[in-house]
């Protein structure tokens, strides 16, 4: 790719441009994502439809990054793939304004993962290519914290609606506006890099045809951090029952981790670059001290648990990513991303449906649960982090 080849000052205005459409785009869906709970909660839904529309969105918005990923390998069109699948993952946000019943609303969710989805493998690609020249892992943790930066903005312009105008509905509404200006940077950063997209597409060899041993291992420890891991709607919904926090500090609480989640994505992005795939191990065991903490009853235990919750956040976003990067050959990146997020997506959707149907029971249950998968998840890591050569870090 011309970006991967390029000076490193412009492959790093091109991952800051990324960046930026991600930061608007986050500010629409993440600020959208953190009231959805307690909005289908007022809609009349209950904990297991909460925790089963979270899951169904995250296995849409993951699982179909498989056929995307395969036509991004197989097509070279990055931009158009990208350019579709923002359209559809923003648009769909204000469109829950519109929303009478909780069904209307679980579906609009479901188009915002979906439009994530024919996106995201595309955007990757993109991103890892021009990535390499200033350090896989920073290059991914800059638009991490790029796109946390959104992440934080997002439920604070939500909370400021809430707090003046009591409506979730305007809530969703003037989130047309960084929706709208996500789009035209987008359409800006296709005028300023029109090649951006330029592959070789010179056939495989037989030793790249087939992703390699130590890539499925990673997948499968991937995939026991998103089964234990609870989605924010459902910690929302935890929030809004008990009555821990209040309607106005349930999008600030999304907001600290959101922070927390820039400042990690950085710092884990640079110790990754430095220090290779042992820093992995920070995803899980910040989901093992973040369950027991938000599902505790107490409200400054739920707020270190939003902490440590965004740090998890943080490492799954940024070098959780840029891993699958240094596994496999440029030529299949592409179903790579692919595989590995379809996987995440449908273990996430397992467990967050059983996660909703054992808080109906108990929240003790679900914890146990979170703390089960996310200590399976670290041999598995630790044991592919042996098999990888610590990567030189980038000059």
């Amino acid at each position: 790719m011309i970006l991967a080849t390029g000076p490193r000052q412009q492959a790093m205005r091109f991952i800051l441009l990324l960046g930026v459409v991600s930061l608007l785009a986050d500010v629409t869906y993440e600020g959208a994502r953190s009231i959805t709970g307690p909005y289908l909660g007022l809609l009349g839904a209950g904990a297991a439809v909460v925790g089963a529309v979270a899951g169904a969105g995250e296995l849409i918005g993951y699982a179909l990054r498989l056929v995307s990923g395969y036509l991004t390998d197989r097509t070279g069109k990055y931009w158009t793939i990208a350019i579709l699948g923002y359209a559809v993952n923003l648009l769909a946000v204000p469109a829950l304004a519109l929303a009478g019943r909780w069904e209307v609303a679980a579906l609009l969710m479901v188009a915002e993962r979906l439009g994530k989805a024919i996106r995201a493998p595309a955007r990757d690609v993109l991103l890892a290519d021009a990535a390499k020249a200033v350090g896989t892992g920073w290059g991914f943790g800059v638009h991490e914290a790029m796109d946390q930066i959104g992440a934080v903005a997002g439920p604070l312009v939500v909370a400021g609606v809430l707090a003046t105008m009591k409506s979730y509905r305007t809530g969703f509404a003037v989130l047309l506006v960084p929706a709208l200006a996500a789009l035209a940077v987008l359409a800006a950063a296709r005028l300023r890099y029109p090649h951006a997209h330029v592959r070789d597409l010179e056939q495989p060899s037989l030793g790249e045809r087939r992703l390699p041993r130590i890539f499925w291992i990673y997948v499968a420890a991937a995939g026991l951090i998103a089964a234990g891991y609870a989605d924010f709607p459902l910690v929302a919904f935890h929030l809004k029952r008990t009555g821990v926090a209040s309607d106005i500090w349930i999008p600030l609480l999304y907001a600290i981790a959101m922070s927390v989640d820039a400042v990690a994505a950085l710092a884990f992005g640079r110790l990754f670059d430095r220090w290779g795939k042992k820093v992995l191990i920070g995803a899980p065991l910040a989901a093992i001290l973040a369950a027991p903490l938000v599902f505790s009853g107490s409200f400054p235990a739920a707020v270190a648990g939003m902490v440590f919750w965004g740090v998890g956040m943080g490492v799954q976003e940024s070098v959780l990513r840029a891993a699958v990067a240094q596994m496999v050959p440029p030529t299949r990146r592409g179903a790579a991303y692919g595989v590995f997020n379809s996987v995440f997506g449908i273990c996430w959707f397992a467990g967050s449906a059983l996660m909703g149907l054992l808080y109906e029971t108990s929240a003790f249950r679900l914890v146990a649960f979170a703390l089960c998968a996310q200590l399976a998840a670290i041999p598995l890591l630790l044991r592919d982090s042996y098999h990888c050569a610590t990567p030189r870090r980038a000059v």
